[in-house]
């Protein structure tokens, strides 16, 4: 039976939010939403942080948290640094954003079916674009595009807008095809998972700033799940406030 360890990448530091996963959300700060939304669905979760007041929140809950270097160049060399430090028995590691307080907990169930198939190396999720969102949200270089195979495995991510719709007006592409956007969480095989924080940063990864181009670039496979879930990140203050108003309505 496959075993299964969630990591929640957690940094005090942030350019445009510092101190983002203590912020306080429905009386509870940030992480520790996160956390408890996990732990509905896996028996073995840690906090991974390189700052001891984010450490210290995650104890007082009753939550587990594993002190990282603060030098890691990306959330997953953080997260494979905690699962060796954890000395966890997990055969896939799955990687939750510490800013996502409402994740579903289907969709971790999502990602760990996705581990029934031996020859998956690396699973993530993707969501249905909605047309009416319209062009100029599909066209925000933030909201990260993503093509799969028929047999739901990554062909290629991208800021830009994949695929083009040859001779139609862009205007009405939203129409024309089904576009999938990317959703940042991520589960690896334990082996897959040291050997991608080995590898140099890529080409296509340089370009477009996506570090899961340098997994595809270098052969390995990504299933994508799908997931009709909304999420809610928090990048931002007003990221929180929204939060704050999303919950608050689901209270009423």
């Amino acid at each position: 039976m496959t075993k299964f360890i969630g990591i929640i990448p957690a940094r005090y530091a942030s350019t445009r939010f510092p101190g983002k996963p203590l912020a306080e959300l429905g009386g509870k700060p940030v992480i520790e939403h996160v956390y408890r939304r996990v732990s509905q669905v896996m028996d073995e979760v840690v906090v991974a942080t390189d700052d001891e007041r984010i450490a210290k929140v995650v104890d007082d809950f009753g939550g587990c948290a594993i002190m990282t270097s603060a030098t890691h160049p990306s959330g997953t060399d953080r997260v494979r640094e905690a699962m060796e430090l954890s000395g966890t028995e997990a055969d896939v590691v799955i990687n939750i954003q510490g800013d996502e307080p409402f994740i579903d907990p289907e969709q971790i169930k999502t990602l760990m079916k996705a581990f029934d198939d031996e020859s998956v190396d690396i699973a993530t999720l993707a969501r249905k674009f909605k047309p009416e969102s319209g062009f100029e949200a599909l066209f925000d270089p933030n909201v990260v595009k993503v093509v799969m195979d028929n047999n739901g495995r990554a062909l290629y991510f991208s800021r830009s807008i994949i695929p083009y719709v040859r001779g139609v007006d862009w205007q009405a592409w939203v129409d024309k095809t089904v576009f999938y956007t990317h959703v940042g969480i991520y589960a690896y095989r334990r082996a897959v998972l040291k050997e991608i924080t080995c590898l140099c940063r890529s080409s296509l990864e340089t370009a477009e700033s996506l570090e899961q181009l340098r997994w595809l670039q270098n052969g390995y496979t990504i299933n994508v799940g799908i997931t009709d879930a909304p999420t809610i990140g928090i990048d931002t203050p007003a990221d929180l406030e929204a939060a704050r108003s999303y919950l608050a309505g689901r209270e009423l």
